[in-house]
């Protein structure tokens, strides 16, 4: 699990970085943009704690984890609601739908946005495209976020929606 986290703030930085070196923002006023994708980057956890706190309060999950975080152990919580959630979802923003609204929306906040809010939704978006990249190498398998999800797509056009989403991000971030 750590490994998982390690690797997703290795991607961050690095994209971060190549963004910010190409784009020649090499110098204070661009604060903002690291900022918000440093805000960005954290937001997707919340996915957990609205779970946890507000959909599923009385699951035995949700109660383990109030307990862990209760007793300062944020850590061991991460790692027990990523195994939890191995494989399966039922997590408002971890879902193919949620990242169709993302894009929509990441589109408007880069063309009209300030710094802080590209930041926010390159980071947003990469967070998603990793985790759900992770869960194709790992377990062959992204069904879980197509949960709900209005069209029945097939393998390949599920990896093509993956693919989709890391060209769009990969636009925003070079060329908006």
């Amino acid at each position: 699990m750590k490994k998982i986290l390690a690797s997703q703030i290795v991607f961050f930085f690095a994209f971060f970085i190549l963004f910010t070196v190409y784009r020649r923002w090499l110098n204070l006023s661009f604060i903002p943009f690291w900022v918000g994708g440093l805000i960005g980057f954290l937001l997707p956890f919340s996915d957990y704690l609205i779970y946890v706190y507000l959909l599923k309060p009385q699951e035995k999950i949700s109660l383990d984890i109030k307990s862990l975080i209760s007793q300062k152990k944020i850590l061991k919580a991460y790692e027990n609601l990523l195994q939890y959630f191995s494989g399966k979802r039922g997590l408002l923003i971890h879902s193919a739908l949620f990242q169709t609204l993302l894009l929509v929306f990441a589109l408007w906040m880069v063309t009209s946005g300030t710094l802080l809010a590209m930041g926010l939704v390159l980071a947003f978006m990469l967070h998603l495209i990793l985790d759900q990249a992770i869960d194709l190498a790992e377990k062959r398998s992204i069904d879980g976020w197509y949960e709900g999800f209005p069209l029945d797509l097939d393998r390949q056009q599920k990896i093509l929606f993956l693919v989709f989403n890391f060209l769009v991000f990969s636009y925003f971030g070079f060329f908006f």
